[in-house]
């Protein structure tokens, strides 16, 4: 009987990713096959996330509950960015995990297996070159990194003291993954890293420079790719030659997620995110004028210290210009090894759960007007998840999520469907035949 592997993933997409490098690690290498259930696993894995402050108390409470219920001579061991800044502390604090391996240190899943209470949390380690064996969640959607680490200095931010500093993975070894994930019957593929469309700016060896509107042209070359996603770009590398190949390029999805983090020309600042409240909105602009359909998603974090009534009104004025299609959006929250931790500027708490209220109630409206509009038009969707209702699900080429009543042959197909009625997560529809 193969052994069993329980993997919990938390946060980003590129947590999703490295949870599938560990998948296929563990199965080719040592012969591990995946279960829903921990209680049956003879090995349980958290893949953490440390961006904010609940996932990381969360992790905790997770592991006591996976302690007390698991099997006996099953092992646990914490992955990720809370991993990568907490180290030796996760087994001091609870010593039943049998090892923590860092999110720069994804490769060495297999080494860490047999190494009791082993701590491999190097964040300068690379493994931009590293050949991982081939899993994907699902057979119709490639995620591939393009980048790992992160040399921005937001000081709000903690990603670079958990995955070190940025260095692009080679374009030849991106292409390639594409071109495999093609050939297995992936039409979509869907780039990840934490500032893409800075991609080329570092590698690990000697190789030819070359930018992110570059990697996107060679990517569209591979046939039978339908369609490229990626995520996340920073406003402050959105030249005009990256908006005009997003906007022209027709197997890039229109879809953009663009991380504002706040309106407030000063709070920008205080994060050292490097552009301003009108260069954000001139990029919206520039983009919205040659790609009328774009839609356009963000990051946002209310009561930043320091932040003033007239600041925030500020991301409420870009909120209304823009009318993002989706925001992800929380309160602000320290977090260990970073500059703002230090503030003592601090927003009242109620101040900064009024104000999280209010954006996200505005947003509401916005998003009650945008998705209402669609009733009624045809979109073409990529089919790739099939429900538990009848319905298969997908998303348009702008991202917005469509069902359909059908069956899974309608999986990885491309199909045009009219809108007959909208919710706010969920667009149903019917088949033009």
């Amino acid at each position: 009987m193969s052994k069993k592997l329980f993997i919990e993933t938390l946060g980003c997409a590129m947590n999703s990713r490295d949870s599938e490098h560990m998948i296929a690690e563990l199965h080719e290498k040592e012969g591990y096959e995946t279960t829903d259930d921990f209680k049956e696993a003879d090995l349980i894995l958290i893949n953490t996330c440390s961006v904010r402050e609940k996932p990381v108390s969360k992790l905790f409470s997770e592991l006591g509950v996976f302690n007390k219920k698991k099997k006996a001579d099953a092992k646990i061991g914490v992955c990720g960015c809370t991993a990568s800044h907490l180290g030796d502390e996760i087994i001091k604090r609870a010593p039943y995990v049998d090892f923590v391996l860092g999110a720069r240190n994804v490769s060495k899943i297999t080494d860490v297996l047999h190494k009791p209470k082993s701590v491999e949390i190097d964040i300068n380690y690379d493994e931009s070159e590293f050949a991982f064996k081939d899993f994907r969640s699902s057979p119709y959607k490639a995620y591939i990194n393009i980048s790992i680490g992160c040399d921005k200095s937001c000081t709000y931010c903690i990603v670079p003291k958990t995955r070190g500093e940025e260095v692009s993975i080679p374009l030849d070894l991106i292409v390639g993954e594409a071109a495999k994930a093609v050939q297995n019957g992936a039409k979509e593929v869907f780039l990840l890293g934490q500032n893409v469309n800075n991609y080329g700016r570092r590698f690990s060896g000697e190789h030819k420079r070359v930018n992110f509107t570059h990697l996107l042209k060679k990517l569209s070359e591979i046939d039978g790719l339908e369609r490229i996603r990626f995520t996340s770009p920073h406003p402050f590398h959105m030249d005009d030659e990256f908006i005009e190949e997003f906007a022209t390029n027709p197997k890039i999805c229109k879809s953009m997620h663009m991380p504002l983090q706040s309106g407030s020309t000063k709070v920008l600042k205080d994060m050292k995110r490097g552009y301003s409240k009108e260069w954000f909105l001139n990029r919206v602009e520039k983009l919205k004028s040659i790609c009328p359909d774009v839609s356009i998603s963000t990051d946002i974090i209310v009561a930043f210290p320091g932040e003033s009534d007239e600041d925030f009104e500020d991301t409420l004025d870009v909120m209304r210009k823009v009318k993002f299609e989706q925001i992800f959006s929380f309160k602000y929250s320290p977090r260990p090894e970073t500059e703002a931790q230090h503030y003592t500027n601090v927003v009242d708490p109620d101040v900064a759960s009024q104000r999280l209220t209010q954006l996200q109630a505005l947003h509401t409206e916005f998003v009650d007007e945008i998705t209402n509009a669609q009733e009624g038009k045809t979109f073409k969707v990529y089919f790739e998840e099939l429900n538990s209702d009848g319905y298969v699900s997908g998303r348009t080429d702008n991202n917005f999520s469509v069902r359909v009543k059908g069956s899974e042959e309608l999986l990885g197909t491309f199909r045009d469907v009219k809108i007959t009625s909208c919710a706010r997560t969920m667009l149903t529809g019917e088949l033009v035949d």
